[in-house]
């Protein structure tokens, strides 16, 4: 068994951005916050599948070019090779959840 809180772990640039409450051996999960202005960044994975669960704020979600506005409660599962990003352009911070499945650290590619 492992246990961690959200409260332990630092968001990666500081009050935003992504944290990982687990990485690994199976999984990667954890949070993302937005600001306003603020995006994921544009990237795929060769062979993890990764969901988002939008818990506050209203970002686009952009998948293989196409543009989804996303409201809290809506939940996007995206195979391995769909190119996304999560961009905050609204006036409210974003929050999410991810998962991603299988693990691989080395995994992402940017775009």
């Amino acid at each position: 068994m492992q246990k961690t809180s959200e409260q332990e772990q630092p968001y990666r640039d500081g009050d935003h951005g992504v944290k990982y409450l687990f990485r690994g051996p199976n999984i990667d999960w954890g949070l993302i916050r937005l600001r306003p202005g603020d995006s994921l960044g544009a990237h795929y994975h060769r062979r993890v599948e990764e969901t988002f669960y939008v818990t506050s704020g209203s970002p686009k979600m952009m998948v293989n070019g196409q543009e989804h506005r996303a409201r809290p409660g809506d939940v996007f599962r995206l195979e391995p090779l769909d190119r996304h990003d999560m961009i905050n352009d609204g006036p409210e911070a974003v929050t999410a959840v991810f998962i991603k499945f299988p693990f691989d650290k080395d995994d992402k590619v940017e775009c």
